[in-house]
């Protein structure tokens, strides 16, 4: 086993999330009176965190306390409709499970608030990934390596045998910042093209592909 630990991105990489973001956003977006977002920019726009997102919906020179409503009025969608459309992607589940089969130690580490990425990781996938951890208070979020670390250490494992898998640039980052290999895939939310100049040098285009990298 070349890695006993492996480490997931959650929202374009295991969770196509992208079409709940969408709807949670235009409707924040629509109650306040302000031009709605196509599929495409609210796709541009994920990987670094809801609040982050909303940051590049709203209109540039958006007022503070604006942007707060129109943020609180997201979460508040969001916390109703997460679930609308989000599915794992098609062989995630078959993935998880013959990982599991093999031994290898598992967890999730997200950008998303810590109670979200807990809940969905539940609800979704149970004891496969019985560690899930997202933005807390206090800790830097990815790319920072901080969570990495500290998943490692509750895991048990080394940055040397560990794998990070992630679909955007702030996952790429993120491996390089702690030290650890990557497998970016391509079927989440940044095309091929933007791994490749992101840096990543592994790219994978289907879930089932990992297993013969680890």
């Amino acid at each position: 086993m070349k890695y006993d630990t492996l480490l997931f991105d959650l929202d374009g990489t295991l969770l196509d999330t992208l079409d709940d973001l969408r709807d949670s956003t235009n409707h924040a977006l629509r109650t306040f009176g302000l031009a709605e977002r196509s599929r495409e920019e609210i796709r541009s726009f994920v990987g670094n965190g809801v609040r982050n997102l909303m940051l590049k919906a709203v209109p540039k020179g958006t007022p503070d306390a604006l942007f707060e409503a129109v943020f609180a009025e997201f979460r508040a969608h969001y916390a109703e409709h997460w679930r609308d459309s989000t599915q794992p992607y098609p062989q995630i589940m078959e993935m998880l499970e013959a990982l599991k089969a093999r031994g290898h130690r598992m967890a999730v580490i997200s950008n998303k608030s810590d109670a979200e990425v807990k809940k969905l990781a539940r609800d979704f996938f149970g004891e496969l990934l019985p560690i899930a951890v997202g933005d807390r208070p206090g800790v830097p979020r990815k790319p920072e390596p901080d969570t990495v670390f500290r998943t490692l250490e509750a895991l048990g494992g080394t940055p040397e045998r560990a794998l990070y898998i992630g679909d955007s640039e702030v996952d790429v980052r993120t491996a390089r910042n702690a030290a650890v290999d990557l497998v970016a895939v391509s079927w989440g939310f940044r095309s091929r093209e933007e791994l490749v100049q992101a840096g990543a040098g592994c790219i994978i285009d289907s879930p089932l592909e990992l297993l013969a990298l680890v």
